[in-house]
């Protein structure tokens, strides 16, 4: 039987949600338990995504097929009681067995945190302590040209090799509070990076070292070497999957 599941996790102490040998990932251990629950029967675990080392998720999905009959409320106790407390199951639910995780998923939602204030340590896993003051206006100009459909490869690693890096972005948008920017990204699809290396260029923005026309012209000009850095990964956060 198929499921679908629905869970949150801290990326602080994972080497990303993807199995790699020799560390800990959020699908090796996610597997371990399932494997478990189905009598020793090795499941394997099929993400909507992966998501990078100290990339949290307040909502992640995959789908896993369970040979072992049991109902979908004693399987997501049962995740929980045997997973670690930075790991926990939201909800399980029977699905048909052709569904698919990945390959269904009509729109996700990322939210990234930054912090313009003075360094909090209670937050440095969880809000980018970037501790200076930005153009914020001037971000939320530029993030606008985000929106739409766009060729993201300028967004993308160099060795990031693919057929495609068209996405189309619903929704781009930055709010304040305090001290605190919460950089919102809905869309389609993101490729590897993608979010992070949009936030590293408007951050750019917000300190003056660039503008929103050059935003635009890095879009355009499909070039990975336009002069950002990669956003820290503790400011990010898969927060929505939608199918």
């Amino acid at each position: 039987m198929r499921y679908l599941i629905r869970f949150s996790y801290d990326g602080t102490l994972f080497h990303g949600l993807e199995k790699q040998k020799g560390y800990r990932t959020i699908q090796e251990e996610m597997e371990n338990v399932l494997t478990y629950i189905n009598n020793s029967c090795y499941v394997k675990l099929v993400c909507s995504g992966r998501t990078d080392k100290g990339v949290h998720a307040l909502l992640q999905t995959a789908h896993a097929d369970i040979n072992v009959e049991i109902t979908e409320d004693k399987l997501k106790r049962a995740m929980n009681s045997l997973l670690p407390n930075d790991i926990h199951v939201i909800s399980t639910k029977v699905v048909k067995n052709d569904f698919h995780a990945r390959y269904m998923v009509k729109e996700k939602t990322y939210i990234y945190k930054l912090n313009m204030g003075e360094f909090n340590p209670l937050e440095r896993n969880y809000v980018y302590q970037f501790n200076r003051n930005l153009d914020v206006k001037a971000m939320q100009d530029a993030i606008k040209y985000f929106i739409g459909v766009h060729d993201f490869k300028a967004f993308t690693p160099s060795k990031d090799k693919r057929n495609s890096y068209v996405r189309e972005i619903y929704d781009a948008k930055i709010s304040k509070s305090k001290d605190i920017l919460i950089f919102t990204f809905r869309g389609n699809g993101f490729i590897k990076y993608q979010v992070r290396n949009m936030v590293g260029l408007l951050i750019q923005i917000g300190l003056g070292k660039k503008d929103k026309s050059s935003l635009k012209e890095i879009l355009e000009g499909k070039n990975r070497n336009a002069g950002y850095r990669t956003a820290h990964p503790e400011g990010l956060y898969l927060i929505k999957v939608k199918y």
